[in-house]
């Protein structure tokens, strides 16, 4: 995918080299939970998190529940909903605050993400589908690996990443944005779960990233398989 840029929310969320935020959970995604991401080079707040109808800022047509994501301002750029029914924890992500002016829930969707199978539910495995739908928009992202281990990888199909390059023939997937365990560079320990960086490729939509780690949250929470549950809820040698 090299440098094109893939534009999702907003050309603005594009840069032009690899990015990477420092993201922490300022609650434990109860009510009144939310995030807060960080640019890792200078330190400025990129991203918050809020929850509509639990006394945020934000109005529009969000519901309770929904999920705003806000820009440096404070301005919503994006809002995650959960679609209901669904039994594969289907969520849709909308521009701004997922009104568009129609105070009804009007506006169609830029992406859609559902687990991909609802046999994997529990496991703690990711298992994530993406698919853009946005007009205009063409191309799917999968999630492999574990989002409650903080290892995880968004990856773009072959048909995405094709498309994005304007080209016909198909070409091998891309990692266009990773979650990792965050150290502390000055202790040399990984930090808890709480605090984590999210990489994203130069030219992908740092906005529409964090719209996948929203939804990541909200499928997958904090499930652990295996016998790493208490290694991650402490802090770690990398050693």
């Amino acid at each position: 995918m090299g440098q094109q840029q893939v534009v999702i929310v907003g050309e603005e969320h594009c840069g032009g080299e690899d990015r990477e935020l420092t993201v922490r959970k300022t609650t434990l995604f109860t009510p009144g939970d939310g995030l807060e991401a960080y640019d890792h080079r200078t330190g400025a707040l990129a991203f918050r998190v809020e929850t509509y109808g639990r006394g945020g800022v934000c109005g529009g047509g969000a519901a309770a529940g929904d999920l705003a994501l806000l820009d440096a301002e404070g301005e919503p750029v994006l809002t995650v909903r959960r679609r209901r029914p669904s039994l594969h924890n289907r969520w849709d992500g909308f521009l701004g605050d997922g009104d568009g002016g129609g105070g009804g829930h009007h506006q169609k969707p830029l992406f859609s993400a559902r687990r991909s199978s609802i046999l994997g539910a529990g496991t703690g495995a990711s298992g994530v589908l993406v698919d853009l739908l946005a007009p205009g928009a063409t191309g799917e992202f999968h999630v492999d690996g574990s989002f409650p281990r903080r290892c995880c990888r968004v990856v773009a199909s072959a048909k995405a990443s094709a498309a994005a390059n304007g080209k016909g023939e198909e070409e091998e997937e891309v990692v266009v944005a990773e979650v990792r365990r965050k150290v502390d560079e000055d202790a040399h320990v990984v930090m808890g779960r709480d605090v984590f960086v999210l990489w994203v490729r130069a030219g992908f939509d740092a906005a529409f990233a964090m719209g996948i780690v929203l939804v990541l949250d909200r499928i997958t929470g904090d499930e652990v398989d295996g016998d790493l549950g208490e290694d991650l809820h402490g802090t770690t040698s990398p050693a």
